[in-house]
């Protein structure tokens, strides 16, 4: 039995970029982190007394003889690319409820990726953890979204994803102090605003206004290098709130999607408590609000949001990871523990 843990991300600016319709005509760049929660994927090869060849746990449970037949498409999908021809169960569990902008979907391809490569005996990077992950959920599967969850939930930690014209994604580390990580801990919050969306619905949306809005997610992208000198110590962190409350107006003016009069509302009281800045979290529409409040203000925002859910995060700094490796119940030919490496 398998089991991998892979964190969910907050992407702080940049987001969008990493769609193809921008950047297969110039450069885009994120700047993102993973945090504390997680999705796990339970991967058991299964001994041939098995009435279905594949049991997939998830909102439903599946009982398939054939891969076709199974109905999760990243989990089809990645069956097939690892043809797996031999009885298996795979059970997921989350931290996070899905579709809520933290991305849930994409953990969950890296994760089940790095379990089936674990299974198969096999080593596998970061970048290719996160590669394959993507190209089942963008190219195979034809989502419209981008790799950035992917990178982010894969790497784990602070860094800066750039995504080029000829499909190479090159991943940089954000280097840091632990004041500037212990500051950035203290004062992001997040709250829950009970909205559900399809972030595919809102992509969709936003990949077909690109042309039209290249120079808005032109500004966004290049909120990047600034944001990254002020967590590498340089400037302020006060100017973090700042910066984000700067890319939140940007990305809600691509198209009416992105926000409404309730999440406008949640924002304008949490900025006349005493936020500094912010940004919903995702495709937008829904999910959670990520705000920059100093200490001395948050009790402030709380009482300004009660009706939210605040979620306390922390930062990750692993990124995806094997956690239980049964090799003596996995009749295969290698035996060794399979780790990943940035």
């Amino acid at each position: 039995m398998i089991i991998s843990r892979t964190p969910f991300r907050i992407s702080f600016v940049g987001g969008g970029t990493d769609l193809r319709s921008f950047y297969s005509e110039e450069p885009g760049q994120v700047l993102s982190t993973s945090i504390d929660k997680y999705i796990y994927v339970v991967v058991k090869r299964q001994i041939g007394i098995v009435e279905h060849k594949y049991r997939i746990n998830w909102s439903k449970v599946e009982f398939c003889n054939h891969i076709e037949d199974i109905e999760h498409p990243i989990v089809r999908e990645a069956l097939k690319l690892f043809e797996i021809d031999f009885p298996i169960e795979i059970t997921t569990f989350s931290d996070i409820p899905g579709s809520t902008g933290l991305g849930s979907s994409s953990a969950f391809a890296v994760g089940l990726v790095h379990a089936l490569y674990a299974l198969k005996g096999k080593h596998a990077t970061k970048h290719t953890l996160a590669s394959e992950a993507g190209s089942i959920e963008v190219d195979i599967l034809k989502r419209t979204m981008g790799k950035q969850d992917h990178f982010a939930s894969a790497y784990g930690d602070l860094n800066v994803f750039t995504f080029n014209p000829d499909e190479t994604i090159a991943a940089e580390p954000v280097f840091y102090t632990n004041e500037v990580k212990n500051t950035l801990e203290q004062n992001m919050m997040l709250f829950y605003t009970e909205l559900k969306r399809d972030a595919s619905e809102v992509l969709e949306s936003q990949n077909q206004a690109t042309e039209n809005k290249r120079d808005v997610l032109v500004q966004m992208r290049d909120l990047v290098h600034p944001l990254r000198d002020v967590l590498s110590g340089n400037q302020d962190m006060r100017t973090f709130g700042e910066i984000l409350h700067n890319g939140w107006l940007l990305k809600k003016s691509i198209t009416n999607d992105i926000s409404n009069s309730q999440i406008d509302n949640y924002y304008d009281k949490a900025r006349q408590a005493g936020a500094i800045g912010g940004k919903l979290l995702g495709a937008g529409g829904g999910g959670f609000l990520l705000l920059y409040v100093e200490p001395d203000k948050q009790t402030k925002v709380i009482e300004a949001l009660s009706e939210l859910f605040c979620l306390d995060v922390k930062l990750d700094g692993a990124g995806t990871r094997i956690t239980y490796y049964d090799q003596d119940r996995i009749d295969m030919k290698s035996s060794s523990i399979v780790l990943s490496q940035k």
